[in-house]
């Protein structure tokens, strides 16, 4: 199959991308189990991954699941790192924004391997109306807060993040962005290659060169030139960047049927969660303070419970 024969199909409103190779493979099996089971208008979904990695995949073909192979975006890709960057990583940003190229959807939403789907949805709740996706866009104050990420994660990104506003000529002080698991606009993409990649004779690689974050490149460009309406919501799926985070909910007790109540998917970071193997996004609390918290504080922890107890008592008797 060739990318011209692909262009040549008549696009849909809005499809589903999940890039995927085999080392991810019982990641996507659990997130295709949670698409079938949630995907209740059955919008099409396109499986992205290596030529040599498609009979591994083709289970997940369906009436609605196409599997594709990455020989699609011949030209585009690279083998290898880009600053200090693994090209495995550097090619699924490439293919997130390529895949506009292929004339598939007008509009689709890229699904990382790691994520699982928490609920039915629909086109309702990634598009604000038939032409128009959801543009999800936060200043993450709550992480900028968060002392871990903070540190392993906010500054760099921060700069990240400043360079390419600045290449794009781009002033907004709140850097509206998002993670990952934005509803991308064919419209806005081809605008981003047509009206500023072509012009200074770049591709996508030399653009994540620059900056390796492909939405940020997307959303700012999204803001500074308005392609399509903006119509903001908050992110879809709740994502754990770090332990201490995961550590949270956790204490908290709160669940896949409560997070469902405001996200529509859940992912636990795969670069931090990936030495447990797969967490199960129904894992029981005390189970995931069991993985981060060593013996000794578990002791303390049940020492200082027992005599908070006793304390309680004596102190109600009295």
């Amino acid at each position: 199959m060739t990318e011209q024969g692909v262009a040549g199909s008549t696009p849909v409103k809005l499809g589903i991308l999940v890039k995927s190779y085999q080392g991810d493979f019982l990641l996507a099996q659990r997130l295709m189990s949670s698409l079938e089971k949630h995907n209740v208008e059955s919008l099409p979904v396109w499986i992205v991954v290596p030529d040599e990695d498609i009979a591994l995949f083709s289970t997940f073909g369906s009436k609605t699941t196409k599997i594709l192979p990455e020989s699609l975006f011949t030209g585009q890709l690279t083998d290898k790192p880009l600053n200090g960057i693994r090209p495995g990583y550097i090619n699924q940003e490439v293919i997130k924004l390529a895949f506009a190229g292929l004339g598939l959807a007008e509009n689709y939403l890229p699904i990382d391997s790691d994520a699982v789907i928490l609920r039915p949805f629909g086109a309702k709740d990634l598009m604000f109306d038939d032409t128009t996706p959801y543009s999800v866009l936060v200043e993450d104050n709550d992480l900028r807060v968060d002392p871990t990420y903070y540190q392993e994660n906010w500054i760099g990104r921060a700069e990240s993040l400043a360079k390419i506003a600045e290449i794009l000529d781009f002033h907004d002080l709140r850097l509206l962005t998002c993670h990952g698991h934005q509803i991308l606009s064919t419209c806005v993409i081809n605008s981003l290659k047509s009206d500023f990649l072509d012009p200074r004779g770049w591709t996508y690689l030399d653009m994540l060169a620059e900056s390796p974050y492909e939405f940020s490149w997307y959303n700012f460009w999204l803001q500074k030139t308005k392609p399509i309406k903006i119509e903001i919501r908050e992110p879809l799926f709740k994502v754990v960047h770090n332990a201490s985070q995961h550590i949270e909910l956790a204490l908290r007790q709160i669940s896949s049927q409560d997070l469902a109540r405001g996200y529509l998917g859940f992912v636990i970071n795969s670069n931090f969660a990936k030495s447990w193997g797969e967490i199960s996004e129904n894992e029981p609390p005390e189970l995931t303070l069991a993985r981060y918290l060593g013996w000794k504080l578990l002791l303390k922890t049940f020492a200082q419970k027992f005599t908070l107890s006793i304390r309680t008592r004596i102190k109600k008797q009295h």
